[in-house]
């Protein structure tokens, strides 16, 4: 059992400094990254103190949002680029930016809006 802990604490451990690099590549907030992961802001919290460790869906969601991060790199030259993407009006998602969709959790939206953009669908 002593190993299962050791091996926990170490991930908590890892864990606190890649939020911190996905919040700054992505300009978010620990209370933008809580909502983006379906998680509450305490939940964020804790993930960041190394106190806890993301279960389930909000693990899922995680997964799903450093893949974006991934994505975003691949299709963009710099962060700053990705981020004046992420949080420019977009005819996509009907005039909102796709930030507006991510706040919300629509990780999946924002990469098919990306596959759009990848596809030269719109500019």
């Amino acid at each position: 059992m002593a190993g299962g802990r050791e091996e926990s604490m170490a991930t908590t451990h890892l864990l606190s400094p890649r939020l911190e690099q996905l919040m700054a590549s992505m300009n978010l907030k620990p209370s933008e990254l809580a909502g983006t992961l379906g998680a509450s802001e305490r939940t964020v919290a804790r993930w960041l103190a190394g106190e806890t460790y993301p279960q389930h869906d909000s693990r899922e969601a995680l997964e799903r949002l450093i893949q974006l991060e991934h994505r975003l790199n691949e299709t963009f030259s710099s962060h700053p680029a990705a981020r004046v993407w992420l949080h420019a009006e977009s005819g996509y998602f009907g005039g909102l930016a796709p930030m507006d969709a991510l706040l919300r959790g629509r990780i999946e939206a924002v990469n098919a809006a990306l596959d759009a953009l990848d596809a030269g669908v719109f500019v």
